[in-house]
């Protein structure tokens, strides 16, 4: 699929780093460093801009290598680029460690990945089918 994309950063398009990654990296497009305190978030600038198909939405996904080394990750994650939003990508991250971590310029800080969706229209009923699990809540499959 090829979807466009204007590239107001100063680095490469985002690229899938193997034959099978799911994601590409998206790299922080600033001006001078970032810090982001413990627990403080921020909007992170990307200087991307996507017009995605109808059908399809960009969902901006922690890195795990952030996340475990530094307790940095998306606040609102998975967050959702809707296929007709104009604006740059930004991405809010937060520091859930307690020591501060610099952002840099040209810095990987989440991973995109394109995906098909659908929207659905309501059927209102007064009574649902029936299942095995019923109305098993929170912790409620495979406790016997």
């Amino acid at each position: 699929m090829e979807v466009k994309i204007v590239n107001k950063s100063h680095h490469n398009l985002p690229a899938y780093a193997t034959e099978l990654s799911a994601g590409m990296d998206i790299r922080a497009n600033l001006t001078e460093p970032v810090e982001l305190k413990p627990l403080e978030r921020k909007l992170i600038p990307t200087g991307l801009y996507i017009s995605l198909p109808e059908g399809y939405e960009a969902q901006m996904r922690p890195r795990s290598g952030l996340a475990l080394k530094h307790g940095i990750t998306l606040l609102n994650t998975p967050g959702t680029i809707d296929a007709d939003y104009r604006g740059e990508i930004g991405i809010i991250l937060v520091n859930l460690s307690s020591e501060p971590f610099i952002i840099n310029d040209g810095e990987r800080i989440c991973q995109m990945v394109i995906a098909a969706h659908s929207q659905v229209s309501w059927k209102p009923v007064e009574v649902l089918d029936e299942t095995e699990r019923g109305a098993g809540g929170f912790g409620h499959t495979g406790k016997k």
